[in-house]
């Protein structure tokens, strides 16, 4: 708990002078949603302050821990806390703007955290460290903010995180395998052109990888999207890879190629959204490989609560070990947006299987019961499509069958809490490969901050 103290003391420091400041203004004060810094009135500079602390639950530990039958304790519990204070500046000029952010991560891993999770530990890190500049009015013909390049440490998504979301490794030395409070590359370079309902992209990123499992992961590649109206767009993507050739052979050299649409709402029934994405991985004779999904959704939006039910079939092809070529598909550096995206499961995807060799198939109910919660469970059937490859002597797809619940509730305009409950029933091919069968409990306590 010392830990979870420091942070909340954390808060109240910051806390402190902000509200000193406020008793000492004029009698016309800023508008509420300012938030002055004393630093030069030329630039427009923004303070935000993230925080987070969650303590996680285990029963019968993970699928993969070889312990079952040895008389002891397979349970686990421990707690993460993050602090990342931030600072954003603008200039706005008469050839465009000028823009910047500088932040850092702090956090903490402690309190029996399985392996996976890494050992009590903690870091402290630069995150965002970039400059910028976007064309403002300065091309009228092509519109406002037509062009935007940007150069440092930053983070960088594609679509709803399928393939480019999360730019940071967490866990192991650096803590935080939950919070997962880095996201930022460390380094991109990143180059826009929106014109109407067009936007094409440019970019370079390097990986911000753990140390102690550094493969020299980064990549280029051109996006374009359509966007028919703000929910609603097409999009194509080309991504080169590169990495270490002895760590990572099938990824040095990697082609990408991912098509995307995200339909929300369909025009003749509102209450019905329907999105789908489509990725090919080729390297020459080291990898030929595919992963897809598609989803709808439809929202009773007139009855109480609003429910919207979803379903989702998500494919991820696996290795035939009957062929020379790794047919086995490679996630890269997926993200999470949204519950269940893209880490499937918050048993299954967070801590024994990832999108590759994998059949998943999602069904979703979530409701408003207040404006202020949204709360919602999860089902998921997981099979394998290829079992021969997920380890030896397994035959069975059975892979294993998971139920979520959550429920997310805005405290106030700063204060968030999430709360999770989750259980796995073990299948088959688990049976198989690491002679488990009990099944898998987890729960999960997350208050977030933020100003």
């Amino acid at each position: 708990m010392k830990a979870a103290i420091r942070i909340f003391l954390s808060l109240a420091w910051f806390a402190i002078p902000i509200t000193a400041h406020a008793q000492e203004a004029p009698a016309s004060p800023p508008p509420a949603d300012e938030r002055p810094t004393g630093l030069p009135s030329a630039v427009t500079w923004t303070f935000n302050l993230d925080a987070a602390w969650g303590n996680f639950g285990f029963q019968n530990s993970l699928f993969t821990d070889p312990k079952e039958g040895v008389p002891q304790n397979l349970s686990d519990q421990w707690f993460e806390g993050f602090v990342k204070p931030a600072l954003s500046g603008s200039f706005k000029g008469t050839k465009g703007e000028l823009y910047g952010k500088l932040s850092a991560v702090g956090e903490r891993t402690y309190g029996a955290a399985p392996p996976l999770v890494g050992v009590d530990v903690g870091s402290f890190q630069a995150e965002d460290l970039y400059v910028g500049w976007r064309s403002g009015k300065t091309l009228e013909r092509l519109g406002e903010d037509a062009l935007d390049f940007s150069v440092g440490r930053a983070p960088f998504q594609l679509g709803h995180g399928f393939l480019l979301y999360d730019g940071a490794s967490e866990g192991g030395s650096r803590g935080g395998y939950w919070s997962n409070a880095r996201k930022a590359f460390q380094f991109a370079a990143i180059g826009r052109l929106k014109t109407g309902k067009s936007k094409l992209e440019g970019f370079y990123l390097d990986r911000d990888e753990l140390p102690e499992n550094d493969t020299g992961s980064r990549l280029w590649g051109a996006n374009y999207e359509f966007s028919f109206t703000e929910d609603s767009s097409v999009g194509v993507t080309y991504l080169k890879t590169m990495a270490h050739a002895d760590l990572r052979p099938d990824r040095d050299g990697m082609n990408v190629f991912d098509f995307r649409g995200y339909i929300a709402p369909v025009p003749a029934h509102k209450d019905l959204t329907v999105e789908a994405e489509y990725a090919h991985e080729s390297n020459g004779d080291l990898i030929d490989s595919n992963g897809w999904y598609l989803q709808g959704a439809y929202q009773l939006s007139k009855v109480a609560w609003k429910p919207k039910v979803s379903y989702r079939y998500a494919f991820f092809e696996g290795d035939d070990v009957t062929t020379k070529k790794n047919e086995a598909f490679d996630p890269l550096f997926l993200g999470f947006n949204d519950w269940g995206a893209w880490w499937q499961g918050e048993i299954a995807g967070e801590y024994f299987l990832s999108n590759s060799n994998l059949k998943s198939r999602q069904l979703r109910v979530h409701t408003a019961p207040t404006a202020n919660i949204g709360t919602g469970l999860i089902l998921y059937n997981f099979n394998l499509h290829r079992p021969a490859s997920y380890a030896p002597g397994v035959t069975s797809g059975d892979l294993a069958v998971e139920l979520d619940w959550y429920m997310d509730w805005k405290i106030n305009k700063n204060f968030t809490a999430s709360f999770v409950a989750a259980y796995a029933d073990p299948g088959k091919a688990v049976q198989q490969a690491f002679d488990r069968t009990k099944n898998f409990a987890y729960g999960m306590v997350y208050l977030a901050y933020s100003f």
